[in-house]
């Protein structure tokens, strides 16, 4: 799980998604975003993507979700930790906002419940 990796796979995808349309969108989000904002110490790899995450819920922004969501799994957060996260800030950002937030997470994360804690859980994705 190596953060060049990481960088190396968002750069990949900003030129996918983005190159043929505005080719200095996708550069400023390779070299500024995520070339340097996402690589300043202050914070890990980890805390940034929890507050990506955070904010793109809040915010409704779910077209960006399923790559962050991977990109958080990279960075060592796992699809409870992601679930919990959401579920908390439901209260905050509102149900509508979770419950998209949750609609996107299923494709890409699958069930936060595995076969052992389906048993001891009521509710899983």
């Amino acid at each position: 799980m190596s953060s060049v990796v990481s960088v190396e796979s968002a750069m990949v995808s900003a030129q996918q998604v983005f190159g043929e349309i505005s080719p200095q969108f996708a550069r400023l989000t390779e070299e500024v975003l995520f070339g340097d904002v996402w690589q300043q110490g202050e914070l890990s790899l980890r805390d940034r993507s929890l507050i990506t995450v955070a904010a793109l819920v809040a915010l409704g922004r779910t077209g960006q979700l399923p790559f962050h969501y991977q990109l958080a799994q990279t960075h060592g957060v796992d699809s409870a930790q992601l679930s919990a996260l959401i579920t908390h800030l439901a209260f905050y950002a509102g149900w509508p906002a979770a419950a998209s937030a949750f609609e996107a997470m299923q494709p890409v994360m699958g069930s936060v419940c595995d076969d052992e804690s389906k048993e001891e859980t009521a509710s899983c994705l």
